[in-house]
């Protein structure tokens, strides 16, 4: 199984002036843009080790999945949530022929944890020997900052905060996350059953 992210969140959904007032960083001065581009990479850093954490898309964008091997005849589980759309399902065989799959053929579940493609009759689509599947979907809270719940724009403001107020320490330990941060995306971590292969 292999994840990519078709498209990236703009330097403009970021909330760069809303972080430099959390940061409490002085403004009226020229050029008082000079640390954008900073910020904006400890905002996006932010967002990034929130999502692994949690397994939620902050900022909506495409996404395309591809397995050799359905893990269910009749669905499938994507990995990321909250899903917003399905918008395409291809099956591609050993040479690279790509043959999109009718969209009456299967639904998307929504699901807080864990949504999935879901097949409309008995199986989703056959894949053929040394092929594989590739699912395009959207996922994402929304495309504005605002669009995410409120406690997970406060935990990425704290962390990005974490990550410049700690900018220049290397000995920090692999993994850190400041209690505040953990608690407050607590709630968004997907459980893990069945041995850890949630479903």
């Amino acid at each position: 199984m292999m994840l990519i992210e078709k498209t990236s969140v703009p330097d403009a959904a970021l909330p760069v002036d809303e972080f430099k007032a959390h940061l409490r960083l002085g403004s009226g001065f020229a050029p008082d843009s000079v640390q954008d581009a900073v910020l904006t990479s400890f905002l996006r850093a932010a967002v990034t080790a929130i999502e692994a954490r949690t397994g939620k898309v902050l900022l909506e964008r495409s996404f395309a999945l591809t397995v050799h091997v359905w893990r269910d005849l009749g669905r499938q589980a994507l990995p990321v949530a909250p899903v917003t759309a399905l918008t395409d399902v291809e099956i591609v065989d050993r040479n690279g022929v790509r043959t999109s799959v009718d969209g009456a053929a299967y639904w998307l579940e929504r699901d807080t944890h864990r949504p999935c493609l879901r097949a409309k009759g008995v199986a989703l689509p056959g894949i053929p020997e040394a092929g594989e599947a590739v699912v395009t979907f959207d996922a994402g809270f929304g495309p504005l900052w605002t669009d995410i719940p409120a406690d997970l724009r406060q935990a990425a403001m704290l962390l990005a905060a974490h990550y410049y107020e700690f900018r220049n320490e290397t000995s920090l330990s692999d993994g850190c996350m400041p209690f505040g941060v953990s608690s407050l995306i607590e709630r968004y971590k997907i459980m893990r059953i069945y041995g850890g292969g949630a479903r």
